[in-house]
């Protein structure tokens, strides 16, 4: 490809509007361009990089023994009534009507889609497993779009779905699907990692996100560098020892604290209540109704972990207005010794249980109760892990401390079971003639996404630094004299016919701009070796070869198209 037939409009300034670094680079390395709020145009090297990155995962889904599909993007409301998500993801369907006024969505995943087709086509254990993919553009109605293609409301996905006759065999699926994300990431030269991770409103039992580090990142990963845990913080536990037991004391009393409502007043002058020793009481509206949570003073609640707990999608904090009628006070005075509820229900964080010696709030605006011994005075329906986990907390396998860094997920895979198959009638029949659903899963990788954290964590102060698989171009012949009987461009067209014909991406700079501009644009956009031609290194039988995270290397006319070849095949040496 010539420079000049194509379109790369390079800028030295990001528009305003771009907030991290790889959003940056993708428009000023003329990669792509906005729209409108959270939708772009992708220009002609934003393209090839991105068709490149969809090759490999589709490389790598065949290998796996994935059947490529195109399921509609277009999709009909029943079935996602069907599955109970027309209600759980409403907040992020578009919908919209045909002009008989009939409801559509647009996909923001094809759960729905691909398991009605299984229901219609697969009715035998002999037709398993199967195992279908696509890459194609999804639809989320973002509140919030940011960070370019991070949070997009249009973006491509690949996404895959497996139909299984047991769980065993289920996993066996899901085991492939990881490994083959291992290899997309690799080959796309991203150091990614899995994380044990929530499975959120897509629902099943098993899950683990593939995280790129990256200090801009949305998602906040716990990791152990001993021995290899790692786990989204939504997700994470920890080895850390539950509140430390006491003798039960006295009967619980109740005593005056007038405008103290935070734990931080109550652990000082002059109560002195340590917020370890305290019960931090809050209430929740889960699906339209209140529950009550416990944790330790000095630890957080983890409200995805709150769902996964309860089984519900949406929880949120209870206002002041709903808390009053049914404790009986205002947040700051909450517990759950006296004045509760027969019907309350109460979960309460495990690093709290057999807990004696605690103080809590006594439901009654003003005052605390000490002495509080949790089995004694409280009566907890449920118990679980709530609380997030901190940095420097021991693991729960190896004791080491834990450390916690931000990163961006490029992909997740789930085992969801038969959540999707039962209520969309994807059955089959076994080998004894018995009727059972399919066990699913479900595994998606973002393809724009991945295309921008590989500029994320390939980058520095002059551009992109582009791996050489997903490269625009691998190579850029920029000769400094453009005329046609210029010594420098006769080179250049001999290079890039010897290198297209080698199986190289070639692209020749034959724009008449100045040395400088030439290199500043090759090194924006990041191709991962330039071949420089100038008259005075002709004049010694030399033209230039620079890796674009490397050195400068002066190479012997004859020799130049060997040496690109070698740093093409050894991956670009640095």
């Amino acid at each position: 490809m010539k420079w000049t037939q194509t379109l790369i409009p390079t800028l030295r300034e990001a528009p305003s509007d771009a907030e991290i670094v790889s959003h940056k680079l993708l428009l000023r390395a003329g990669l792509i361009r906005k729209l409108a709020g959270g939708v772009y145009t992708f220009l002609p090297l934003g393209l090839r990089a991105l068709r490149k990155v969809e090759q490999i995962v589709r490389e790598e889904m065949d290998r796996a023994g994935a059947i490529e599909v195109l399921m509609p993007a277009l999709q009909p409301p029943e079935i996602w009534q069907q599955s109970g998500r027309y209600e759980t993801a409403s907040n992020v369907l578009f919908k919209l009507k045909d002009s008989g006024g009939r409801e559509w969505l647009l996909s923001p995943t094809a759960e729905e889609v691909i398991t009605t087709l299984a229901a219609n086509e697969i009715n035998s254990y002999r037709q398993l497993p199967k195992n279908f993919y696509q890459i194609s553009l999804k639809f989320r109605d973002e509140i919030r779009p940011r960070f370019g293609l991070m949070r997009a409301k249009e973006f491509i996905m690949k996404d895959a779905y497996s139909f299984d006759t047991t769980d065993e065999s289920a996993m066996a699926s899901y085991k492939k699907m990881y490994d083959a994300y291992t290899r997309i990431f690799a080959r796309c030269g991203l150091k990614a990692f899995p994380v044990e991770a929530d499975t959120g409103v897509i629902g099943g039992n098993y899950s683990h996100e593939f995280m790129v580090p990256a200090e801009t990142g949305e998602n906040e990963v716990v990791f152990c560098e001993a021995c290899g845990y790692a786990a989204n913080i939504e997700k994470a536990t920890s080895g850390i020892p539950k509140t430390a037991a006491r003798e039960i004391g006295a009967a619980v009393e109740k005593f005056a604290t007038p405008g103290v409502v935070t734990i931080e007043a109550l652990s000082k002058e002059p109560y002195k209540v340590p917020a370890n020793r305290q019960i931090k009481t809050l209430v929740y509206i889960a699906d339209s109704k209140p529950i009550i949570i416990l944790i330790r003073g000095d630890d957080q609640l983890n409200e995805t972990k709150l769902m996964a707990r309860t089984g519900v999608v949406a929880v949120r904090p209870a206002t002041s207005e709903e808390i009053s009628p049914l404790l009986g006070a205002k947040p700051g005075s909450l517990g759950a010794v006296v004045n509760v509820p027969a019907d309350a229900y109460v979960f309460a964080d495990e690093r709290i249980r057999g807990a004696n010696d605690m103080t809590t709030g006594a439901n009654e605006d003003g005052f605390h109760l000490r002495n509080v011994s949790i089995e004694r005075d409280i009566k907890v329906h449920e118990w679980s892990d709530l609380r997030t986990v901190s940095a420097g907390e021991p693991c729960a396998k190896c004791a080491k401390p834990l450390k916690i860094r931000r990163a961006i997920e490029v992909g997740h895979v789930f085992k969801l079971g038969t959540k999707y198959s039962e209520a969309l009638n994807a059955t089959f029949l076994d080998a004894d003639g018995a009727r059972k659903p399919s066990v699913m899963g479900c595994y998606g990788i973002g393809v724009t996404r991945t295309l921008q954290a590989i500029i994320e964590q390939g980058n520095d102060k002059d551009g992109v630094i582009w791996p050489l698989n997903v490269a625009p171009y691998q190579v850029c012949i920029t000769p400094l004299a453009v005329a046609p009987e210029s010594e420098a461009m006769k080179l250049a067209e001999k290079f890039y016919a010897e290198l297209t014909a080698k199986g190289v991406d070639v692209i020749l700079d034959d724009r008449d701009e100045r040395p400088g501009v030439k290199f500043k644009d090759s090194e924006l956009v990041g191709f991962p070796i330039r071949i420089g031609i100038g008259e005075k290194s002709l004049a010694k039988g030399e033209v230039e070869i620079k890796p674009r995270h490397g050195a400068m290397q002066s190479i012997k006319v004859e020799e130049a198209v060997n040496a690109a070849m070698k740093l093409v095949s050894d991956g670009v040496a640095k």
